[in-house]
């Protein structure tokens, strides 16, 4: 990657609010009085996840699994593996997977089998962003942000080799 490289807005920092105001409107609604379990997918989701918590106005829970499929690169490595495992409980309770972005969805198919062999009540997914053409395996996107091309992205918590992650829109990296 040249470090000529300048990031490119795709979704400004504006749309982004507007949608996870709509995104807590339609989550409000289906948990509202079922105090579930939000699970974001570290490093990625932090952003999208702190920004989505603030405007959820019912009682929730929030908590954290790292997993990793990529190395330095920019392509997934198809292996997953558990980095930091969530300290709540799963059993019995809503999870709601609070996910930066779906590309091959094997991350998620991942979770998705990790989660449900610790009996939740459901497991459901929020995506802030979705590259469908990459999709590998079928993914089920419940409350989805942003429906985007195949291009390398970057910011509001996306990174290229951890850089750009503190940028706040949602980038285009050329390159």
């Amino acid at each position: 990657m040249s470090s000529q490289a300048e990031p490119r807005v795709l979704i400004s920092h504006k749309e982004i609010a507007v949608r996870i105001n709509q995104l807590s409107s339609e989550i409000s609604n289906a948990y509202r009085d079922k105090n579930p379990l939000l699970i974001g997918i570290l490093k990625g989701s932090f952003m999208f996840m702190a920004d989505l918590v603030r405007v959820l106005d019912f009682p929730l829970e929030v908590d954290f699994i790292g997993l990793s499929s990529y190395g330095e690169g920019k392509e997934s490595s198809g292996k997953v593996r558990v980095t930091h495992r969530p300290g709540s409980e799963v059993r019995d309770r809503h999870v709601l997977v609070v996910e930066d972005i779906v590309d091959s969805g094997l991350t998620l198919a991942f979770l998705r089998e990790y989660l449900l062999k610790k009996k939740p009540a459901s497991v459901k997914l929020c995506a802030l962003i979705d590259k469908p053409d990459r999709h590998q395996v079928p993914v089920t996107i419940d409350y989805l942000g942003f429906t985007v091309p195949n291009k390398f992205l970057v910011g509001y918590g996306l990174d290229w080799d951890e850089k750009y992650r503190n940028l706040p829109d949602i980038c285009v990296l050329d390159g």
